[in-house]
């Protein structure tokens, strides 16, 4: 980084420091916890998208879309999430390398499956084997995405369909009494005030989320703690940077980035709560009544 870091050897006190922290594998953990936030912002509306299309098959009356509801909430919410973060990347990878193995490859003469090995041919490798880093890194948090949004995705349906009960059906009845059809009445009577009633569970299943970030090196990514964990082992003289052990001070830093996170998320959905209960029949709504009156 800096002109003076050529021979870290010579160098002591903060000069030392100023270069070992501006490294190139520190500048990789300063950009891991970018890639924290960004799986964070895209992950979060993915499973939200994900749990409103399951709430709408729970809800469905079509038997057999509500039963494929019941079985993506249940079987996700039976199984372990650590197997679900291991089996999405593996079964979907090997799944778009067999569909481009059929077709770059019809002359192919050999079993794809070979004992426990799957094998496919070089143009069927995604990503691609020649493909720069870059972009195996992006089609690393790809499926990372995914897999993180299928699991919680699962949850959002239960919350978002538990809520959607919550609404009086009374109210229904009395919007289609007035002539407005299933959806209409849906989207300007439960649809609005669900939220309010699944916000409690929507906030405890983004806390999850962000204490389930750490994960990322299941699927070959190296997060945060891959990092605090690797430059903060002791390393040698045999180092550009030689120190003791000081993964308590790089983990501390992930203690403090953590607890930042969920006191900005408990502000946010602070904040949301409040917006959501104007003009509702709550406690919450009613006292933000009294205070505008």
């Amino acid at each position: 980084m800096f002109s003076y870091c050529a021979d870290p050897s010579v160098l002591d006190g903060w000069w030392w420091f100023s270069c070992f922290l501006t490294s190139a594998t520190h500048l990789d953990f300063y950009r891991a916890f970018g890639a924290v936030i960004a799986l964070l912002l895209v992950t979060a509306p993915a499973a939200l998208a994900m749990g409103m299309a399951g709430a709408m098959m729970l809800r469905s009356q079509i038997r057999p879309l509500a039963m494929i509801g019941r079985f993506y909430v249940n079987i996700v919410r039976g199984v372990p999430d650590i197997v679900f973060f291991l089996f999405v990347p593996i079964a979907l990878g090997q799944g778009i390398e067999y569909l481009l193995h059929l077709v770059n490859c019809p002359d192919w003469d050999q079993p794809v499956r070979q004992g426990n090995d799957f094998l496919v041919c070089r143009d069927a490798k995604m990503p691609p084997v020649d493909a720069p880093a870059w972009v195996r890194n992006l089609y690393a948090f790809a499926m990372a995405i995914l897999a993180f949004a299928l699991v919680f995705g699962a949850f959002v349906a239960n919350t978002l369909h538990g809520a959607m009960q919550a609404v009086p059906h009374a109210q229904i009845e009395t919007a289609e009494s007035y002539g407005m059809t299933r959806k209409q009445a849906f989207r300007r009577i439960v649809l609005p005030q669900m939220w309010l009633v699944a916000l409690p569970g929507l906030s405890n299943i983004w806390q999850i989320l962000i204490k389930a970030t750490p994960l990322l090196f299941l699927l070959g990514i190296q997060d945060v703690v891959y990092w605090a964990r690797e430059l903060g082992a002791q390393k040698t003289s045999l180092y550009s940077y030689p120190h003791p052990d000081w993964r308590m001070w790089y983990f501390s830093i992930l203690l403090v980035f953590y607890l930042l996170l969920t006191w900005a998320s408990e502000r946010g959905f602070s904040w949301l709560t409040r917006r959501l209960s104007h003009g509702q029949a709550t406690a919450e709504g009613e006292r933000l009544r009294r205070a505008t009156a």
